[in-house]
C-alpha cells in the first residue's frame, strides 16, 4: 500500500511536471520565434539605417567640420554612420525583446528594457550636445583668434584655446545633465564658478579701481556742485 502511494504521488508529480513544461513550451517557441524575427528586422532597419547616412555623405561631412582630428587621437575612426545604424539595431532589438518578455511575463525584465529604451533619447541628445558644442567650440576659436590678430593684439592662440574648452565644458556639463548624471552637483559647480567670477570681479574693481572709481565721484561732484 505504501508503495502504491508513493507510486501514484511520483506518477502525479511527473504529470503534473509534463502538463506544466507542455503548457509553457508554446509560449517559449512564441517568444523565442518573436526575439528571431526582431533580430532580424533590427539587422535589416539598422543596416538600412547606416547605408543612408553612408549615401549622405555624413562622415565626410563630420570631418570637414573638424572632428576627425579629435578621433583619431583617441585612436578611434571617425564611423557616425555606423554609430547611428548600430543605435537604431539596438533600439529595434531591445524594442523586441521587450515584446518577448511581456510574453513569458517577466516582469522585473520587462520593467529593465522599459527603463533602458525610455534613457536611449536622452543618450542620443548628449551626442548631439556633444558634436554641436565641439563645431561651435572650433568656429569660435577661429573666430577669437582671426579678431585678436586682426587687432593686432598679443595671445590670440591662448584666447582662442580658451574660449574652445569653455565651449566644449559646457557642452559637456549640458551633456551630463542631459544624461542625468550627478545634475545637483553639477549645478552647484556652475552656480559657485558664476559665484566665483562676480567675486573675483568684485575684489578686482574694489582693489583695482577703487581710486579710478574716486577720481570719477569727485569729477561728477565737481560738475554738480558747480552748477
Amino acid at each position: 500500500m505504501v508503495v502504491q502511494d508513493w507510486t501514484n504521488v511520483v506518477a502525479n508529480s511527473l504529470q503534473n511536471l509534463w502538463l506544466g513544461v507542455a503548457g509553457f513550451l508554446p509560449t517559449l517557441i512564441g517568444a523565442l520565434a518573436v526575439l528571431l524575427v526582431g533580430l532580424i528586422v533590427a539587422f535589416g532597419v539598422g543596416t538600412a539605417v547606416e547605408k543612408i547616412f553612408q549615401a549622405l555623405k555624413l562622415d565626410t561631412f563630420l570631418s570637414k567640420l573638424g572632428l576627425s582630428h579629435y578621433f583619431e587621437r583617441a585612436n578611434l575612426k571617425l564611423r557616425a554612420s555606423y554609430f547611428l545604424g548600430q543605435l537604431v539595431y539596438w533600439f529595434v532589438a531591445i524594442a523586441f525583446l521587450l515584446a518577448a518578455s511581456d510574453i513569458l511575463q517577466l516582469n522585473a525584465l520587462s520593467e529593465f528594457l522599459k527603463d533602458v529604451l525610455g534613457y536611449l533619447p536622452n543618450v542620443i541628445l548628449a551626442v548631439l550636445i556633444m558634436l554641436a558644442a565641439v563645431i561651435v567650440a572650433n568656429f569660435v576659436r577661429h573666430i577669437v583668434r582671426a579678431s585678436v590678430m586682426s587687432a593686432k593684439l598679443h595671445a590670440g592662440r591662448f584666447l582662442g584655446t580658451l574660449a574652445w574648452w569653455s565651449v566644449v565644458v559646457f557642452g559637456l556639463l549640458t551633456a551630463l545633465v542631459q544624461l542625468n548624471v550627478a545634475v545637483s552637483i553639477i549645478n552647484s559647480i556652475v552656480t559657485g564658478f558664476i559665484a566665483m567670477l562676480a567675486i573675483a570681479g568684485g575684489l578686482a574693481f574694489g582693489l583695482g579701481g577703487r581710486d579710478y572709481a574716486a577720481y570719477l565721484i569727485n569729477k561728477l561732484r565737481e560738475h554738480t556742485e558747480s552748477r
